[in-house]
Order: C-alpha cells, then structure tokens, then sequence
C-alpha cells in the first residue's frame, strides 16, 4: 500500500495595504515551516474602482508585490490569483482545501471592532482551516 501526502497549502490575501504585506510575510514564512504551496489571492470587487483594469493587469501588480516581499526561491511554490467577487465569499472558497488562511485586519477603521471593518469577523465566523490575522506592518 502507498501513502501518498495531501498537498500542503497556505492561502494569503493581499490588497497592497500595510496589514496584507504583513500578512504575506507572515504566509510565506507559514509555508516554508509547513513545505506548503503559498496561494497569493488578490481579491476585486466586481464594480470596485479596479474593475475596469482586467485581470492581466491585476495579476502583473500582484506579480510585482509578490516578487518583492518573498525571496526568490520561494517564487516557484508561489501561486497568484485574482478573483473577482465579494472578499469574504473568494476568501472563503478559497480557503476551503487550505491548511490555513492568513489575513490583514483594516486596524482604526472605526467599525467598533477589534479587527476593524467587516471582512475579518465574515471569515472568522465561516472558515473551516486554522486563521492567523495580521494587524499592523509588525
């Protein structure tokens, strides 16, 4: 009889602010512990500002956010999505074979939570893989 292992994934979101680079940084060093692919997931609202840029574009600056923040050997475990949809739900789904799911907090948005805004506390309640949650650059 074979064992053959499940494949190890870590499952990032990034926007480009502050808290998403930090929560990059802290995936990319997760899945190195675990010997995991790194799925990179940028996430755009059907009608948000950058809809009308298409998906290539998108993908070239998501490209070029990921080639600074990891080193480049890390580059060929590196898998870099754009979704189109609604952030908690692409989180979500995207999350679902994950080993873990890592994500930046909007710190002093004012929403009257700990986490700020509304996407973290959507994500913690539905995800069914371990969530670390990155508040700050630090």
């Amino acid at each position: 009889m074979q064992i053959v292992p499940s494949r190890r994934c870590v499952v990032v979101g990034v926007d480009g602010s502050p808290n998403s680079k930090a929560a990059l940084q802290k995936a990319a060093a997760e899945a190195q512990l675990r010997h995991a692919r790194l799925d990179v997931i940028r996430v755009v609202p059907p009608n948000g500002p950058w809809a009308f840029m298409g998906t290539a574009t998108e993908w070239l600056r998501l490209r070029a956010l990921v080639a600074n923040a990891l080193p480049t050997a890390q580059h060929l475990t590196t898998r870099l999505r754009v979704v189109y949809g609604e952030p908690v739900a692409a989180l979500l789904s995207a999350a679902r074979s994950a080993d873990l799911l890592v994500i930046g907090a909007r710190e002093g948005s004012g929403h009257g939570d700990s986490f700020g805004g509304t996407v973290v506390p959507a994500v913690l309640s539905g995800v069914s893989c371990r969530v670390i949650v990155c508040e700050g650059p630090a």
